[in-house]
Order: structure tokens, then C-alpha cells, then sequence
């Protein structure tokens, strides 16, 4: 009987030099930015400093999450209460929620076969609607043909904000996510790409749009200690104008992740390597469909997606159960109750509800996999043989003329190897 043993929740652990800037600031006492003595640099201002120049932006503002990053972003450019905001309908609750607490209306856009987008839906709801903002999410770790999509965006005249929590080191043609838009908003929250449990980063090249996110993170007019900030004379308008929104990140998570900035580029190889055997094993199968990547894309492999076309959902129910029976934990996006991180636009019911046929129905389908670093790649290979043996199982049963909600439970027994 195979049985895979590891966690798909267990992180590596902080490098010892995190470690030890970590008990360099509990020693100090000084965990809030602006606490410094002359001519210090807090470590706040040094991430800023580095993460900046690491993403190829000339501004950065660390703050407390990914969410924040994306609201500061909204409001800072110009997103005001009953204004329309365009964003995927294939998303996390942060997204729209972040749009929400701006007092905007969320506008969601299909998603297409490949977990990307929809361009034809944008272009059709940017002309159906009033919005002036695409906060583009980038699911998963999905990455649309960013030319197409800044050619469609810019012709809709829509200003672009991505959400980039997914792909931290992903690139489009070389080009770094984030890059792109007006401002890229990341998520250092502890299942991203560099973990403080909880933190966010925004980057941008507009002065004056960085000048009111600061002043937003509630920077208490102390804007020069910022360690990738506009000058000084930017703010003269912001300062006044942009309300204190206590977003700031500490000097704690800072210094946790500082130390993890330098390894990024070697995780990515990592994370990326996890996923071509993942894929690999899974691709066997001849009832699961893997999403296609563009040409242009640089992935950063930190979770995998599949589909099942012709399961049902009691048939997915069972399959879920099955692997789990078999140590191998799956989610499931057309689950109608959300659970953890796979709620979908049905239950964000405070937007009032959407028509997206495209997207229920790849939803229906749909079942995503974290990768953990925790992972060798046997484990990988592993894990995928176990999907394939439990799917063929589910699939193959006799008869097999209905996987829908009709048929019997099945009996979650693990699958002999």
C-alpha cells in the first residue's frame, strides 16, 4: 500500500542568518521602523532598499500583508467608494476583498481554459463598465501573455495593478511579474515565495503614486527613513491628502526576510524542478488535463493545478477522500462550501453575485496541489503516482456511465500500490 508521509503545510525552516537578525532586533527592542537612533537605517528600510532593486522597480514599501499592498495600492491610485474595479473571477477572497474595503465594485472577468485571464471578457466588460483600474491577479502562479494583456488594458484605458502574490520571480519574455503596470503588490505571507508569516511588499516607478501609499501605510510624515522612497518634495500634496491606513511592516518580519532575498533565485530552480516531476507523473494519466503555459513564461513552481474533465462532483468528492486515505492532501475549487484558500466568487456574497459560466465551469474541475520546498523530488513522483493510481481507480469503476452527484459514495479505502 503506498502511503506518502509528508506534510504539504511544512515550510523550510528560516536560515540561520534570519534567525539571528531576528534575536538581533528582539535584543534591541526597536521592532517599529521609524524606532531609530541617528543614522540608522531600520531593517524595514534595508528590505525596501534590496527587494527593490532584486524586482528592477525604483520604489518599494513594505507593509503588513499582500491585501494591504493591493488596497494601499487602489486607493493611492485614485480608487474612491463607487468606483468599478475590474479583476479575475479566478481569484483568492484577498483580491476582491481589497477592492471591497475601498468602498469599490468588483467587476469579475472570466478565466479561460488555462487558468489566465480572459482577454475577450476584459475587453468586453471594460466597455460595458466605468472602471479605470485592472487589479490583475496572476492565480496560482498563472501567468497570461502580459503584452496582450497591457495592449487590451491600455487601449480600455485602464491602469493596471498586479497582484502578484504567486509569482514572486516570475517573469513574462524576461520580464519580472509585477513589472508591467502601474505597481506590482506581493504577498510574503508564510506559503509565498519568501515567508514572515504574514507581510506584503508594493513596487512602482510613479513617485507620486508611491508617495501616497507611504503616507497610506501611516509613515507619520516620517517618509525620509524609507529605505526605496520618492524624494521628499513628492509628498507635498500626500501628505495632506492620503488618510493613515497603519499598514507598516515591523522591523522584525523585515529582518526574517532579508536574509531570504539572496536565496530566492536558487528556490525558484527548486520550486520549478518539484513541479516538472509532479507534472510529469501527472501527464501519465489520460483523465487529467495539466493548464498550458505560454511561451513567454518563466513559472515559479510552487503549486500545481489540474483538471478532471468527466469527474462529477460526488465522483471528486471521493477522489479527494481517496487520496487523503493515501496521505496525498488535494483541494478542490468546485467545492460549493470554501474551505482554506479555495473560495471561489460564489461565496464572496457581499459582491452581490456574477453570471461566469466560462469560469464555473472550469472551476467544476478544478484541484490544486501544493509543493512544499519540505518536498524531495521522489516525493514529487510519489505523490503523482499515488493521484494517478487513486483517479483510475475513481474513473475506471464499472460502468463508470455517471460520475455525478447521483452515485454512491465510494469507500475512501487507500489504493494498493
Amino acid at each position: 500500500m503506498r502511503i506518502f508521509r509528508g506534510s504539504f503545510t511544512q515550510q523550510e525552516p528560516m536560515p540561520e542568518e534570519a534567525v539571528a537578525a531576528a534575536a538581533s532586533v528582539l535584543r534591541s527592542g526597536r521592532l517599529h521602523r521609524y524606532n531609530l537612533t541617528a543614522g540608522e537605517s531600520s531593517e524595514a528600510a534595508l528590505l525596501e532598499t534590496e527587494f527593490a532593486a532584486w524586482q528592477g522597480r525604483k520604489f518599494c514599501l513594505a507593509l503588513t500583508s499582500g491585501g494591504q499592498a493591493m488596497q494601499i495600492a487602489l486607493r493611492a491610485a485614485g480608487v474612491r467608494p463607487g468606483h468599478q474595479v475590474l479583476t479575475n473571477a479566478f481569484t483568492l477572497a484577498p483580491v476582491p476583498g481589497a477592492i471591497h474595503a475601498t468602498g469599490a465594485q468588483a467587476i469579475l472577468v472570466e478565466t479561460d481554459a488555462n487558468l489566465r485571464i480572459d482577454l475577450e471578457d476584459l475587453k468586453a466588460k471594460a466597455e460595458n463598465s466605468t472602471a479605470g483600474i485592472l487589479l490583475l491577479t496572476k492565480m496560482r502562479g498563472h501567468v497570461p501573455d502580459m503584452t496582450k494583456t497591457m495592449s487590451v488594458a491600455e487601449a480600455a484605458g485602464l491602469t493596471v495593478i498586479e497582484d502578484c502574490a504567486h509569482t514572486m520571480g516570475a517573469k513574462w519574455c524576461g520580464k519580472r511579474s509585477g513589472n508591467f503596470g502601474l505597481a506590482g503588490c506581493f504577498s510574503t505571507q508564510t506559503y509565498k515565495h519568501l515567508n514572515s508569516g504574514e507581510g506584503g511588499l508594493l513596487v512602482s516607478d510613479d513617485a507620486e503614486f508611491m508617495a501616497r501609499a507611504t503616507i497610506l501605510s501611516g509613515s507619520y510624515m516620517f517618509f525620509d527613513r524609507h529605505g526605496a522612497a520618492p524624494g521628499g518634495g513628492d509628498f507635498a500634496a500626500a501628505r495632506y491628502e492620503m488618510a493613515n491606513m497603519s499598514a507598516r511592516m515591523d522591523n522584525l518580519r523585515a529582518a526574517i526576510l532579508r536574509p531570504q532575498l539572496p536565496q530566492l533565485e536558487a528556490n525558484i530552480g527548486r520550486w520549478n524542478d518539484r513541479y516538472a516531476a509532479l507534472a510529469a507523473s501527472l501527464a501519465t494519466s489520460p483523465h487529467i488535463t495539466l493548464p498550458v503555459r505560454g511561451m513567454g513564461e518563466s513559472m515559479v513552481g510552487s503549486s500545481l493545478q489540474f483538471r478532471l474533465p468527466d469527474a462529477g462532483a460526488a465522483a471528486s468528492r471521493r477522489i479527494i477522500d481517496r487520496a487523503a486515505a493515501n496521505g496525498v492532501e488535494i483541494k478542490w475549487f468546485g467545492d460549493p462550501v470554501p474551505r482554506g484558500f479555495t473560495s471561489t466568487h460564489h461565496s464572496w456574497r457581499y459582491l452581490g453575485g456574477s453570471d461566469l459560466p466560462r469560469t464555473d465551469a472550469i472551476l467544476a474541475h478544478l484541484f490544486d496541489i501544493r509543493l512544499p520546498l519540505t518536498f524531495s523530488i521522489a516525493d514529487c513522483r510519489m505523490i503523482g503516482k499515488i493521484l494517478c493510481d487513486v483517479i483510475a481507480a475513481e474513473m475506471g469503476k464499472a460502468g463508470n456511465a455517471d460520475l455525478s452527484d447521483s452515485q454512491d459514495s465510494g469507500d475512501g479505502n487507500p489504493v494498493p500500490a
